[in-house]
């Protein structure tokens, strides 16, 4: 049946290797995923560990229902303690390697120790082999898999590998498959070069018992004509995840030149309709039908004639609107060479359009940056500083240490400048206009982040109705709501029914662009619920789903607060309150958020979740739970 699928620990200093089947009480509790991974976290990692030492512990598993027949089920979770934020560690992505885990016999491998030289897990069939990974440590992370698909004779080999970044320590450095697919933020790169775990690789033909499979086929053929049918989903598969920056940057939510502007003028050359002339092709993850992410080859320059793909939302921000660049080829170099490397491209932007602030204002100097022009809009300084970043050379190896350790290490005021929460850069959205998703920013559990509460939906000033039929399933909601983004009222129960909603999804596997994202009427707890008895025969209501999502969400808080994390860390920068926005559409010109508003809304946001004042559980919300035990040491 779906529910077989084993949990495999495996110790890198011994090379001792332990299989486990997975209770069905575990599962009735976290399920899998990220929610299963925030348990063993808080299980398997001793309080106050090094992130880069043996000490800490990596996970990487497979959502519940992936590799089943329902839609969009690719998503591959990894955790750890962050080598950048030193709070969750958490990073999530798509494509092929998850279904093929699940195929092999595991839904999650517990990765304890370190090995004495370069290593990658060779999986298959249930069995779990340790191989010597010499000969591919410093290789891209394109190559490491092609050497390893020989080495193994293989072609449909999927594997998860880390680039030179990650085994530098880069601490923003990514887990990657494929040629983009990306396991960002929060550094779980890094922590796998710590352990000297180049790759992990995986080869199964283990059949997946589907449960109801005349029921699965027919009910998921349904959530398909759901989230195809979307307009949304229609111009996504069109032009990808870039679509969302035309809109966004038209109204004045771009945060640019670092934090100087919130609209990115005349740069009709890295609209998503520009990138699209270049795309060759549209490319979609397992079980997708939505084809998102474009196949592009460079056009000019250097790297004429490389094929890469993307590039997302993200990347379009973070190597554009942030460090002032318009140029489409230098996009596409971008992209290309973050891929290659196995950096994080939103941290690795962001960092770039800080230090070129710091240059500008006088902060940092022609020496500190070994003679570049440090320049808003230098696009050959851009692409210098990732090779810089990479390879730990110059100022490249301080930003490599993330934010808050680079502007200890640069003093001269130059953390009034970093935008970031928790030690973590935000995302190139500039949230002054919405307090929505100023809020969800602010209180992410692996710090500032876009794809853990973000009510995007808050955005399109849909009915007060609507809203609260979404919002009051599958629990009843009788609060304040508003329509309008730049209203406080109720937002805090968006932000904390998001944060559930995209909990689940993480548990179960799902892409979130096939849940309550972008589309409001897209496949939430009830469709979940459905799919889950369908394919795995586990009889799970939607509140049920809920209470999982939720004593998952709460056991990262217990694991930030177990790692020093108070109140004070669930908040914004200074820029957000004393700074207005200078462009975009009258509502979001000339606006800050209010701080005493901002407080109010977190008090609001920790009651929602049974928290004090202080951001901390209380005891009846965990024994509610049932997490009063932990850790418990079950699994």
């Amino acid at each position: 049946m779906a529910l077989d699928r084993k949990i495999a620990y495996i110790n890198l200093t011994t090379g001792e290797i332990e299989t486990k089947p997975i209770p069905i009480s575990i599962r009735k509790k976290f399920l899998g995923g990220r929610g299963l991974d925030m348990y063993l976290m808080y299980n398997h990692i001793k309080p106050g560990i090094d992130p880069l030492g043996p000490d800490n512990v990596a996970f990487v598993s497979a959502g519940v229902l992936v590799g089943t027949l329902a839609s969009a089920t690719a998503r591959t979770h990894i955790a750890g303690k962050s080598p950048l934020t030193g709070f969750v560690g958490s990073a999530n992505m798509g494509g092929f390697f998850a279904p093929e885990m699940r195929w092999a016999g595991f839904d999650h491998l517990v990765i304890k120790g370190k090995a004495e030289k370069p290593v990658y897990l060779w999986i298959r069939n249930g069995e779990i082999e340790i191989r010597d990974a010499e000969n591919i440590w410093g290789k891209t992370v394109t190559e490491t898999q092609e050497i390893i698909r020989e080495e193994l004779d293989d072609r449909d080999i999927k594997i998860l590998t880390i680039g030179p970044a990650g085994e530098k320590l880069v601490r923003f450095a990514n887990v990657m498959t494929e040629i983009k697919n990306a396991g960002g933020r929060s550094g779980m790169g890094a922590l796998l070069g710590s352990k000297n775990l180049k790759a992990i690789a995986v080869r199964g033909t283990m059949d997946l018992k589907i449960e109801r499979p005349a029921e699965a086929l027919e009910y998921n053929k349904r959530v398909i004509t759901q989230v195809i049918s979307a307009k949304v989903s229609q111009t996504q598969g069109r032009l990808g995840t870039p679509f969302i920056w035309g809109a966004t940057n038209s109204w004045g939510g771009i945060r640019t030149r670092n934090f100087q502007a919130n609209q990115f003028e005349y740069c009709d050359d890295i609209e998503p309709e520009s990138i699209d002339e270049h795309a060759i092709g549209m490319a979609g993850c397992f079980g997708c039908q939505v084809h998102c992410r474009a196949k592009y080859i460079i056009p000019d320059g250097p790297y004429k004639g490389v094929y890469d793909e993307g590039p997302e939302y993200t990347a379009q921000g973070a190597l554009t609107a942030e460090p002032g660049c318009k140029n489409l080829v230098n996009l596409l170099v971008g992209n290309h060479l973050l891929n290659m490397y196995g950096l994080d491209i939103l941290e690795t932007g962001s960092l770039i359009a800080w230090a070129m602030e710091l240059y500008e204002k006088g902060i940092l100097s022609d020496k500190d940056t070994d003679g570049l022009e440090l320049r808003f809009g230098n696009d050959e300084a851009l692409i210098e500083m990732i090779h810089r970043i990479a390879r730990r050379e110059g100022l490249g190896d301080i930003l490599a240490e993330g934010g808050l350790r680079a502007a200890e290490k640069i003093g001269k005021g130059s953390i009034k400048y970093l935008i970031h929460v928790k030690g973590m850069s935000n995302l190139h959205s500039d949230e002054r206009p919405t307090p929505a998703l100023a809020l969800g920013i602010a209180t992410g559990s692996r710090g500032s982040d876009h794809l853990r509460s973000r009510p995007a939906i808050d955005l399109y000033g849909l009915p007060e109705p609507v809203l609260r039929r979404i919002y009051s399933q599958p629990v009843a909601y009788d609060g304040p709501i508003s329509s309008h983004w730049r209203d406080y009222e109720g937002k805090p129960w968006e932000v904390r029914w998001q944060e559930l909603c995209y909990e689940a999804v993480d548990c179960l596997g799902i892409c979130k662009y096939h849940t309550i994202f972008l589309g409001p009427n897209f496949p939430n707890f009830e469709e979940w619920s459905r799919l889950l008895y369908y394919n795995t025969g586990l009889e799970m209501s939607p509140l049920d789903i809920w209470n999982v999502a939720d004593r998952a969400y709460t056991m990262e808080r217990l694991f930030n607060i177990r790692e020093g994390l108070t109140r004070k860390d669930d908040w914004l920068v200074d820029r957000y309150f004393d700074e207005p926005t200078t462009r975009g559409v009258p509502a979001a010109c000339g606006v800050t958020i209010d701080r005493e508003k901002f407080a109010k809304m977190i008090d609001e946001y920790y009651e929602h979740h049974g928290w004090d004042e202080n951001g901390v559980p209380h005891p009846e919300t965990l024994k509610k739970l049932d997490i009063d035990k932990e850790p418990s040491h079950m699994l």
